[in-house]
């Protein structure tokens, strides 16, 4: 599925490169910009929605996710982290400066899709991951339905106004930072607690009794994934559903905290595991200082982003 993503993605710069004469994002813009109306409009277009469908595999949105719960649950724990944070956080980053630089100017042609595919991907991947009952499946779909949070600020970027344009990519930018720190934290402790095995639900029981630090870890990064007040997590979510608000896309922006209450009961069930229910098996071996690190790490950024969210704001909107 990946070369099939990147063949669709490099047909796509072709059919852009041969109406706008570069690949130079500012260039392509300008060459767009310089057409005649319904100047080569059916190259352009096939170009824009091949790399729209190229992209859309990368970052998991739906209908395009169908190889993220499988790659997820049968990679290594640290590989699944990496595609889940940096994989993901690079391919997003490359959408964002693609969409919102080189093809602005036809921002009209593919800002329903992304209004489309965000309303998609945050109800399929919210809804479907509840009902899993493997932990890094249930954490695959709970990544495709952060992609469709992303994708509401992405929609925001797109509107005319400077302000709003503004406010949708610096929801963009601190939504990907937090949510690879949060992630990269989550399959730290799943990495601890289940080692080489299955990741199921069932490996969390009697983690609260055995372990409770790495318990009160694992509860706080969830709750921080849920968007619960004084984390991270809440300022990622609030600032998409805010430069929502901010261009009046009233509609998308309740779907999303839809969205986010649905996912709340995912990890809700990994909580009532960890903490409600009892195993005499679990053994858990003591966690080398990297593992501290990352773990902690991760814990203390989500409290610190979460209590003072100008830290990140100010120098995202700087940047």
């Amino acid at each position: 599925l990946g070369g099939f993503a990147s063949a669709f993605f490099l047909y796509g710069i072709a059919l852009i490169f041969g109406v706008a004469g570069s690949t130079n994002l500012p260039k392509v813009a300008d060459g767009l910009a310089r057409l005649n109306v319904g100047s080569s409009d059916s190259m352009i277009l096939a170009g824009v929605a091949l790399l729209l469908v190229g992209f859309a595999f990368k970052v998991s949105l739906v209908p395009f996710h169908v190889w993220t719960p499988d790659v997820y649950q049968g990679a290594p724990t640290p590989i699944t982290a990496l595609m889940a944070s940096v994989g993901k956080v690079a391919a997003f980053s490359a959408l964002a400066r693609v969409f919102l630089t080189g093809l602005s100017g036809r921002a009209d042609d593919w800002a329903p899709a992304i209004y489309v595919l965000a309303v998609v991907t945050l109800v399929v991947g919210s809804v479907v991951a509840v009902v899993q009952t493997d932990v890094k499946r249930m954490l695959a779909y709970s990544s495709i339905s952060h992609a469709g949070f992303i994708l509401v600020g992405l929609e925001a970027a797109t509107h005319t106004s400077s302000s709003d344009a503004t406010l949708g990519v610096s929801s963009i930018s601190s939504y990907l930072l937090i949510y690879s720190l949060l992630v990269i934290g989550t399959f730290a402790v799943a990495s601890v607690v289940v080692g080489e095995g299955d990741a199921t639900l069932d490996s969390f029981k009697g983690l609260g009794k055995s372990n409770p630090v790495l318990a009160l870890a694992m509860t706080i990064l969830l709750l921080a994934q849920a968007g619960v007040p004084v984390t991270s997590g809440f300022i990622a979510k609030f600032g998409v559903i805010r430069a929502a608000v901010s261009v009046e896309s009233y509609l998308l922006a309740v779907i999303a905290m839809i969205a986010a209450i649905v996912a709340a009961f995912l990890y809700l069930k990994v909580l009532a595991t960890i903490w409600l229910k009892q195993s005499e098996s679990l053994n858990i071996e003591p966690l080398s200082w990297s593992q501290k690190l990352v773990i902690g790490g991760s814990v203390t950024m989500t409290f610190v982003l979460g209590l003072y969210p100008q830290i990140l704001l100010k120098q995202l909107v700087n940047f």
